[in-house]
């Protein structure tokens, strides 16, 4: 069977043949730029649909890559238009790192106003500065041998099914899953040791070249380019279209340069003046927000959808098992994977954490319970580097990580899941696997990883497996990186009987399976009697107890903290 990726170049190749061969220069000229605005539509499919980062200033990276294609083409740069094609996206991306570095400390509205400022700043800039050329109507000299119309389309066609080629290895590559989540949940991402601020910089630097590429591409096209074809106000329109098309998929892509170069012209013959096409766009837009996605993007989960309940999974057939303690193991002794002395942390005049002393052995697995509102999450938040200010020192194998932010914590070992679930619904079950590990697996090793954990096969996306499933996932992916310490919060919401059962056994294999001490924050007290070898219980931010699970389960002050049925005292069990 043929790959797909091969047959859908085949087929690009044989209808850019035929527009070639028969198309008129007019039809050819739309096409072109409608080819141009692809490229540009790529650009915003990569630092909005990937990265999930609001960016007004793409044709402004654009203006940037057809002002060093003029330039090169005046000083006559060796190499021809190909090599300046590169220049003006590598001039781009110096553009797109410096205003990234400032925008990374903003969000939403705040972000798209700075990318906006900088784009009409750019635009006031070019308009003051001729572009190379202009003055003295110096054509951008096309690739030797691509000279006509007809040729240049095949070239710049050739350049975005290249750029597309590019996309598709990267979608499918550690770098673009980290991407998905960082769109997704920037805590998420940080969790499992992504830099966030690289990933957007990342994000930034390829849009901007890709942006740059365009304009290069444009100035080609035109043979003289001004600053009215970058206007900043030309960018949120084309921002616009990639929000409403979804221009992350290859389709959503192509629809937005179609619509970017040949719905203007369309609305100008019946009438309706060219200006109005951007009141279109934004009143598309608008839509997406209301509907929760692009409409590419919604069309491919219908798809998933429908192919998932085809083949819905089957029930189990006999009732599971119930929980049973499994062997505890001898960790007395141990030396600490993970300690934490003198844990304190205050939200104004409220102590949510208060002088938690707690230490969870090599080779163990730790519950660590309590009613709501005890300050579990707060514990594990501020442990794993998601809590700014606190007292005290969190130790990992011995040394304080006090001074590292989450994502490198994670690094370190200090591997987290989140109460409310994370899991990118963009990916496909084995690439969440390899994000969440945190380091290359084969496929063999991920085969057997899901299979270990009963979730679906690698090629499955996401968003067609269920919450409960999902959370198995999480917990499988976090296992196979075989960090020295994995904590676990309320992994088993949401689960079945038999899943639950499941979770149980994995849980209590990971210290010898994968190396990890497990700390296991859980409602489900007989999971936690059932799987801990320590058991240690949070009220009001305090231990009250900890020791062996059936003396804590069992202790007074443990039942009424749970119960309410009196005020609870300190105490320590050994």
């Amino acid at each position: 069977m043929r790959h797909p990726i091969t047959i859908a170049l085949a087929a690009t190749a044989i209808l850019t043949g035929l527009v070639a061969g028969f198309a008129s220069n007019y039809v050819l000229f739309l096409l072109t730029s409608a080819a141009v605005s692809t490229v540009f539509m790529q650009s915003y499919g990569l630092i909005t649909g990937r990265a999930g980062v609001i960016a007004l200033c793409q044709l402004s990276f654009a203006a940037i890559g057809a002002w060093t294609v003029g330039w090169a083409n005046v000083a006559d740069v060796p190499g021809g238009f190909v090599v300046w094609l590169l220049l003006g996206g590598l001039a781009a991306v110096v553009a797109g790192v410096l205003i990234g570095l400032p925008a990374l400390r903003l969000r939403g509205v705040n972000l798209a106003v700075a990318t906006f400022a900088f784009a009409t700043a750019l635009d006031v800039v070019f308009t003051g500065i001729a572009f190379p050329g202009q003055d003295t109507f110096q054509l951008v000299r096309r690739p030797a041998g691509l000279t006509d119309d007809s040729s240049y389309f095949v070239f710049t066609v050739a350049v975005v099914a290249l750029i597309f080629v590019g996309l598709w290895f990267l979608d499918r590559s550690r770098v673009g899953g980290a991407l998905a989540e960082i769109r997704h949940s920037e805590r998420a991402a940080a969790a499992h040791g992504i830099s966030v601020v690289r990933g957007k910089l990342t994000a930034f630097a390829l849009s901007a070249f890709v942006a740059g590429v365009g304009g290069g591409l444009m100035a080609g096209q035109l043979g003289i380019v001004a600053a009215g074809n970058f206007a900043a106000f030309a960018s949120v329109a084309m921002f616009a279209i990639a929000l409403f098309v979804g221009t992350n998929n290859i389709e959503g892509a192509i629809a937005g340069g179609l619509l970017g170069a040949v719905f203007p012209v369309l609305i100008d013959a019946v009438g309706i003046p060219q200006d109005l096409a951007a009141l279109f766009f934004g009143v598309a837009a608008v839509q997406v927000l209301r509907l929760g996605g692009s409409q590419t993007d919604l069309l491919r989960a219908q798809r998933r959808q429908k192919k998932a309940a085809k083949n819905p999974p089957a029930p189990p057939s006999v009732p599971p098992p119930p929980l049973i303690p499994m062997r505890l193991r001898a960790v007395t002794d141990s030396e600490p994977a993970l300690e934490v002395r003198g844990l304190r942390v205050r939200f104004g005049a409220l102590t949510a954490v208060d002088g938690v002393d707690l230490v969870v052995p090599k080779g163990s697995v730790v519950g660590l319970v309590g009613p709501n509102g005890a300050g579990k999450s707060t514990f594990i938040n501020t442990v794993t580097g998601f809590t700014g200010q606190y007292e005290g020192t969190v130790l990992l194998g011995g040394a304080p990580v006090d001074a590292l932010p989450a994502h490198r914590r994670a690094r370190a070992g200090l591997r987290r899941s989140f109460q409310q679930l994370r899991v990118p619904t963009t990916l496909t079950v084995g690439m969440f696997l390899q994000v969440a590990a945190g380091k290359p697996l084969t496929a063999e090793e991920i085969d057997e990883q899901l299979a270990l954990f009963g979730c679906p096969a690698a090629d499955v996306p996401v968003d067609t497996v269920d919450v409960a499933t999902r959370r198995l996932l999480e917990v499988a992916g976090l296992a196979a990186g075989r960090p020295p310490v994995l904590l676990l919060d309320e992994p088993a919401a949401g689960h079945s009987a038999s899943e639950t059962r499941l979770l149980q056994q994995r849980l209590a294999e990971i210290p010898e399976r994968f190396g990890s001490a497990v700390l296991l924050v859980e409602h489900d007290i007989e999971l936690v009697r059932s799987t801990c070898d320590i058991v240690v219980v949070l009220d009001f931010g305090r231990v009250i107890a900890a020791g062996p699970p059936e003396r804590v389960l069992s202790d007074p002050a443990v039942i009424s903290a749970y119960l309410g049925t009196a005020p609870t005292t300190s105490k320590e069990t050994s």
